[in-house]
């Protein structure tokens, strides 16, 4: 079983998709980033540049001024958007419980993920969580085997 539900085209810190899988239910939640690094800080090559040395090079083709002119312009954009708010960096988390115990509240996680990036719809934010799924599965299956064998070791003890 997967993640079926999507999450918005536009999301807020907070915003949630759950499933269940073999008796456990898995919540994916978008967690805000609190690191303050713009997007162009974050990344080597964000912006665009004619120079061959460059990280963000745009390489020699027919109409290369008119692409550079083009990325530059898209830089711009992104850097104003983010700016404005309009889009963040956050973590997809995953938090996994059974029969309404809580095992693991941050069961696997991916961070600097893109929320309500320029053009996007935010599908891929599900696609993370999928793709966390094992991880937090495992995670989960480890702190049930913990409280099992804390409980034997209890009911051993008398």
């Amino acid at each position: 079983m997967i993640f079926t539900e999507k999450f918005d085209s536009f999301v807020c810190e907070g915003d949630a998709i759950a499933c269940e899988i073999n008796g456990f239910e898995i919540v994916a939640r978008i967690v805000r980033e609190d690191c303050p690094d713009a997007p162009d800080e974050r990344q080597d090559g964000f912006w665009p540049s004619e120079y061959i040395g460059d990280p963000g090079f745009i390489g020699p083709g027919p109409n290369w001024r008119q692409s550079l002119a083009d990325a530059r312009k898209k830089a711009e954009a992104v850097m104003a958007a983010w700016r404005n708010d309009e889009w963040f960096y956050c973590g997809v988390v995953l938090s996994v419980s059974r029969e309404d115990v809580i095992l693991a509240e941050h069961a696997a996680s991916l961070w600097g993920v893109e929320a309500n990036y320029l053009g996007a719809d935010n599908a891929y934010l599900a696609d993370v969580a999928n793709e966390l799924l094992p991880e937090a599965l495992d995670a989960a299956r480890a702190a049930l085997a913990r409280l099992c064998a804390g409980r034997e070791q209890q009911a051993a003890r008398g």
